[in-house]
């Protein structure tokens, strides 16, 4: 009553003094949906009504950014001046503290009595738009700090209300904001919000078969050298011949296309290429290197394979769990970048023993090799052909190309030619001193020395249980589990960051549950078929995702395809297995350090100037490092039988750790000298016990259930087909 008596009084006022009255707010029906939430439906009660939305996607705001004077009829509000002109209806948006994210709240359409403000008409000129902030949203905790530093996100837990300088379209009601990482690599620009993704393709687009047929090749070739340099390292050490590694190689592309094509339709989705992971690498070595099969002679290749395959079966069944269950989607609130970005770092730094000192062996072939891939991915990145960046797109493959024809010049002209020499001998049958010292650099840098292709059919159709029944054992078993661990939260991290770069909302954690889940039945199909790693997403995917601008599905889905057709023709993987192990080794040393970039780079999305966040990832690091190290010294009694690059995995048969139980020394041993399991553990534990706020960590936002009954349509990237949800009939608790 009060306000209506001072609202009259005011008026004739100025009915005295000649002025107009206060126009009065139009009254507007209720929207009242009939079926669910159908944006057809609000668009036709809009025109209706003539109600106009106060928030688009288009927008463009900037917090703290000054626009120009609009001289056009535009609504504009003060908490101090209320309303002008056509008091209309003001959005709710939050702001997500580490993605730049904002997430439309639904329009809060309220009398002026109900928020309390005057209606007083603005006077003067040059009125500018203006971004309002809510102090009762603030946390009273997070007031009272300030001086952060790094990727700090000042209006973190802060409700925002602006309002478009530009007429905002209906279609784009309930779109999203959001901060996409810079080309260059570098940070946003402090306090702007960037709103495009830069990419050629979304998601769900189809430029037509000849260009996904383009895209989709040129995403497999882009991280080729994740696929096939694995083989070329764990075939040899298991006394492998070079027929069994061009068959392994065949057989990791059939199970990257399959599972890959898997993942787009069960998974999350996301336009991530499936494959063996160097996360699988290190413990394998180790089982590679224990005494039970280190002086096997015969049938040793298939002996460890088998031993393999077994252990990755039971890891399977483990994550298969952890994922369909939904216990995935628990345990993933307690992973963040802070956890995320030494693990992943470990992956790549375990292999600095192995990198350059195999290299090494061949130094006019690995050298010219690591500065030509660094030349193109870093000073010829810019160039671009008919189009295209192939220098960054392509800067594995086409290094390689170069390189190992260079090599084979060498080879053709004699740089490798001993007299009385030949390199088809075995090292250990040389009789002849001078032939000896020799014997090692014939086999790591001659282009003659693998007989892959006189051997490989030309068609052979890789098929499961090709190297015989699995075998299990209880300290194999335990290891791999662990490590599917680690693979599970390197996928998460993975999944967070592509939702990033291709500017679609987070998924729920359902969804990276549902992930890991269908992760862990593509692991089972590997120790199947016998690939001698686990299957998982691969995190050089990111990099190639930045570079290409593509985040096709289809795209992916047409690239997997021709994976596994070239699988079936046994003279490609004979080709890839023929490639020099020194340029090899020398190509590794650059994925291994791109992994190590990429895990880095996921500090951007917490506090990474943090006391708090530096401590935990230098202490994590350095344990990762210094107490596999320990343990690695524990070496075996006869050394001389295993290269020097090895030896630091041969310490799970020899540790420190005595139980008294030979199968769990094996397993606590073989656990602990692996830098990616102690980093984990390290940086795990101390990231959900060292207080913080949240905005200091960096904690990860997913998509609630909450999003899902505002916006049902937001999170229809990552749903399953209709098929597919018809023909399982959950598809509710598969992607919520």
């Amino acid at each position: 009553m009060e306000s209506g008596s001072s609202s009259d009084a005011r008026e004739r006022a100025h009915t005295q003094k000649g002025q107009k009255p206060a126009p009065v707010l139009p009254k507007l029906e209720p929207f009242i949906p009939r079926k669910g939430h159908d944006p057809k439906e609000l668009r036709s009660w809009a025109k209706r009504t003539g109600f106009v939305s106060n928030f688009s996607g288009e927008s463009g705001i900037s917090v703290g950014q000054s626009f120009e004077d609009d001289k056009s009829d535009i609504t504009e509000f003060d908490l101090e001046k209320g309303f002008d002109k056509d008091e209309s209806s003001l959005p709710n948006i939050e702001i997500d503290p580490i993605l730049g994210r904002t997430r439309n709240r639904g329009t809060e359409i309220e009398p002026v009595s109900v928020l309390g403000l005057k209606d007083r008409t603005l006077k003067g000129e040059n009125q500018r738009k203006r971004n309002v902030v809510e102090p009762g949203f603030v946390d009273k905790d997070e007031q009272s700090k300030d001086g952060f530093k790094g990727n700090e996100n000042r209006n973190a837990g802060i409700n925002i209300i602006s309002h478009p300088v530009a007429e905002p379209k209906i279609d784009d009601v309930g779109s999203e904001e959001m901060i996409d990482l810079p080309s260059d690599g570098g940070e946003p620009g402090h306090g702007k919000w960037n709103r495009s993704s830069g990419m050629k393709f979304g998601l769900r687009e189809n430029p037509g078969f000849v260009p996904l047929m383009y895209y989709g090749l040129q995403h497999y070739l882009s991280i080729a050298g994740s696929l096939i340099f694995i083989p070329i390292i764990l075939v040899p050490s298991m006394g492998g011949t070079d027929k069994d590694t061009a068959t392994v190689i065949s057989t990791m592309l059939l199970v990257s296309g399959i599972t890959t094509i898997l993942h787009s339709y069960f998974g999350t989705r996301l336009p991530l290429v499936q494959g063996s992971s160097f996360v699988y690498l290190a413990p394998a070595l180790v089982v590679i290197n224990s005494a039970e099969y280190r002086n096997l002679t015969e049938h040793k290749f298939r002996h460890i394979m088998r031993e393999l395959q077994g252990a990755i079966i039971v890891s399977s069944i483990f994550q298969i769990i952890l994922g369909f269950s939904g216990l995935m989607s628990l345990f993933v609130r307690l992973i963040n970048p802070v956890v995320v970005a030494p693990t992943v770092a470990a992956v790549g730094l375990a292999f600095f023993s192995y990198g350059f000192p195999q290299a090494g062996s061949c130094l006019e072939i690995s050298l010219p090799q690591i500065l030509l891939v660094l030349i193109f991915t870093l000073y010829l990145r810019g160039i671009s052909v008919f189009g295209h960046r192939i220098f960054r797109i392509y800067a594995v493959p086409l290094s390689v190309i170069i390189i190992w024809a260079y090599a084979f010049f060498l080879t053709a002209g004699g740089a490798y030619n001993y007299k009385g020499c030949s390199p088809d001998i075995p090292s250990s049958n040389i009789l002849v001193d001078g032939c000896r010292k020799h014997a090692y650099t014939m086999k790591h840098c001659r282009t003659d020395v693998s007989n892959a292709w006189r051997t490989a059919a030309w068609v052979r159709i890789p098929y499961p249980l090709q190297w015989g029944v699995p075998i299990f054992h209880l300290s194999t078993s335990f290891m791999m589990i662990v490590v599917s661990l680690v693979a599970s939260v390197d996928s998460v991290g993975t999944y967070h960051t592509a939702s990033v770069r291709i500017n679609t909302k987070p998924p729920t954690p359902g969804v990276v549950s549902r992930g890991v889940g269908v992760e862990g039945f593509c692991s089972a199909l590997a120790g199947l078929w016998g690939t001698g790693t686990g299957s998982t997403t691969l995190t050089e995917n990111l990099h190639t995702i930045h570079i290409t601008r593509v985040a096709s599905r289809r795209a992916l889905e047409i690239g997997a395809v021709f994976s596994i057709f070239f699988s079936f023709i046994g003279k490609v993987g004979a080709i890839l297995a023929s490639i020099p192990q020194a340029l090899a080794a020398a190509i590794l040393c650059f994925i291994w350090a791109l992994i190590v970039a990429l895990g880095l780079s996921t500090l951007q999305y917490c506090q990474s100037g943090s006391f708090r966040n530096m401590t935990i990832v230098g202490v994590s690091l350095f344990l990762g490092l210094s107490i596999p190290a320990y343990f690695q010294q524990y070496q075996p009694e006869s050394i001389l039988i295993l290269p020097s690059y090895l030896v630091p995995y041969a310490a799970a048969s020899n540790g420190p750790v005595y139980t008294g139980s030979r199968q769990l020394d094996f397993a606590v041993n073989g656990l602990l000298s692996l830098n990616m399991v102690v980093t984990l553990l390290a940086a795990f534990v101390l990231d959900n016990t060292v207080p913080g706020s949240r905005q200091e960590r960096g904690v990860y936002i997913w998509s609630s259930a909450e999003d899902i009954r505002m916006d049902p349509s937001s999170l229809s990237d990552y749903s399953l087909p209709k098929k597919v949800a018809r023909l399982f009939g959950c598809s509710n608790c598969l992607s919520q």
